[in-house]
């Protein structure tokens, strides 16, 4: 791998302006308005933020400067670099840019493909927008070749951040084999690589962000909706970087920092729903809710776990509508015996919802109907997990696998050796499985985002332009998963209505239930930790 070095700026490698050193002065040399003795400011970088000195004419670039009394010279945070050099250029004032190390490149591709006319008209928009902005596509639309697109565009330096080891393995192979004849490494996972093209996790991007701010012209961000977290988010702080895109299938954040995707990357300018590429890119698909009422005994016990629940949450005023109300609930939980019941008997009534045995009979029923199609088994806890690997004699994966493990039940699934395989939350992302067609989600179906990762992993088409993808959700009856499932539908695909009453209720239909929680509102129960 050969190290980034900073290469002198030449007439042959010089960007489009506004990024470039300015050189503008008279026939003579001299720059306007200045004597020849007067030195032009000079701006370098300095472990995430920048150094303008001595300070140039004029006053709009104050809008980014802030005095540092330790220095005596004015500071300016990374991220503002696209901006400030901007404002010199319009007021005409030259500049010595030593903070630009990123470099110059000559991508040639080896894997060029016609685009998709989504990737296309995405490229386009994200060009009209200073090339800087979000791309909102659904998981398999073909988002690494867009990348790609952009990174042929730039011809810059780029750095790609990606959540997971898997993934970054997945966008290495993928550069590897499109530009063979460029420096592409990897950050993290052992590897500390400082190349013109470097794949990092977010986590050790983030450890290395004040080293790596000023080596590259172009960020690209994976599943860009984990870039706003406290942690994460000076990747983007501590960049000079005056291009970047976002890529996710679902951009919100329960806490609302999705917004500040606008500042760290540039606006959405792009967006296209499961629905409009299906058929086109993506996989026909069909997603059918299975509604299982529980037994008399899972009923009484459930009832009797909310109301405990529920009776300290009114008498602490806690309300489970938000973000804050669970982390208070959280708090709460450990202040007393009182709260500690009810947070066990919050978490054992999730556990009878998720884990009830009418699920276990439906999903008998699917694995029976849809044999030996390929499938994939997602539930929201490792104990469900366990048991349906137990029960049904299905490979299985958590957190807990061993990488060597993971890839070979992954591996013998996508030959076909394992017509199944059942999974927590660990292959919402980053697993790219492109033969499997059917998809049965018997918890944890609450947020957007989840259900979409969960859909994204049918959709692929592979070889089978005419490949049907089917998903399932199987949700208990009058139990939390309702009002989750329920909120979450108006911001996702309306999946078909098929209410199928595979387990018989022992229950009348004027049964008066329990209220879900100390909330006012029907919809009450959102589960933040989900």
């Amino acid at each position: 791998m050969t190290p980034i070095t900073a290469a002198p700026i030449t007439a042959s490698n010089t960007p489009l302006l506004p990024f470039s050193r300015l050189q503008i002065g008279d026939n003579k040399g001299h720059p306007p308005h200045r004597s020849p003795m007067v030195r032009n400011p000079k701006l370098s970088y300095d472990r995430g933020t920048l150094i303008l000195h001595p300070p140039p004419r004029g006053k709009d670039w104050l809008d980014y400067a802030t005095w540092d009394d330790r220095i005596e010279k004015f500071r300016v945070p990374a991220i503002q670099y696209r901006a400030l050099i901007g404002v010199l250029h319009r007021a005409q004032t030259p500049i010595d840019d030593k903070a630009r190390a990123y470099l110059d490149l000559a991508l040639v591709p080896r894997i060029d493909m016609t685009p998709y006319l989504h990737q296309q008209e995405a490229l386009t928009e994200w060009q009209r927008s200073g090339k800087r902005g979000v791309v909102v596509l659904p998981t398999a639309a073909g988002k690494t070749y867009l990348a790609q697109l952009a990174m042929q565009s730039i011809q810059r330096s780029t750095l790609i951040m990606v959540p997971t080891l898997d993934l970054m393995h997945q966008w290495y192979a993928h550069f590897l084999a499109a530009f063979p004849d460029a420096d592409v490494g990897l950050l993290g996972g052992g590897s500390r690589d400082r190349t013109a093209i470097l794949i990092s996790t977010y986590d050790s991007a983030a450890i290395h962000a004040e080293s790596l701010g000023n080596l590259y012209g172009l960020l690209i961000f994976d599943e860009c909706h984990h870039l706003p977290s406290g942690f994460n988010r000076v990747i983007a702080e501590y960049a000079i970087a005056p291009y970047r895109l976002g890529l996710t299938a679902t951009p919100e954040r329960s806490d609302g920092k999705h917004a500040d995707l606008a500042y760290l990357i540039g606006p959405e300018v792009y967006r296209k729903s499961s629905e409009e590429l299906s058929g086109i890119a993506l996989a026909k698909h069909e997603a059918t809710q299975i509604r299982v009422k529980l037994t008399e005994e899972e009923r009484d016990r459930y009832d009797s776990l909310i109301k405990t629940r529920n009776a300290f949450l009114q008498e602490r005023g806690i309300f489970l509508g938000s973000l804050d109300g669970w982390q208070k609930f959280v708090r709460e939980s450990a202040r007393s015996k009182a709260g500690r019941r009810a947070m066990l008997a919050h978490r054992e009534a999730r556990a009878i919802a998720f884990g009830t045995e009418g699920k276990l009979r439906v999903l008998a029923d699917l694995l029976g109907q849809h044999h030996p199609e390929r499938t994939l088994i997602f539930t929201d806890d490792n104990a469900t997990v366990y048991r349906i690997s137990q029960d049904f004699l299905i490979p299985a994966i958590t957190h807990q696998t061993p990488v060597k493990e993971r890839h070979e039940i992954l591996d013998k699934f996508k030959s076909g050796e394992y017509p199944s395989i059942v999974a927590s939350r660990v292959l919402n992302e980053g697993v790219d499985v492109p033969e499997a067609r059917i998809a049965i989600v018997l918890s944890g179906t609450g947020s957007t985002r989840e259900y979409v990762q969960r859909l994204g992993r049918v959709l692929r088409r592979g070889s089978d332009a005419s490949k049907l993808a089917l998903l399932y959700e199987v949700i208990a009856e009058e139990t939390t998963e309702e009002g989750t499932v329920r909120r979450r539908q108006p911001k996702s695909p309306q999946p078909q209505q098929r209410k199928l009453e595979l387990v018989p209720s022992p229950y009348a239909e004027d049964r008066q239930l329990l209220p879900r929680a100390a909330e006012p509102l029907p919809d009450w129960d959102t589960q933040p930790e989900s």
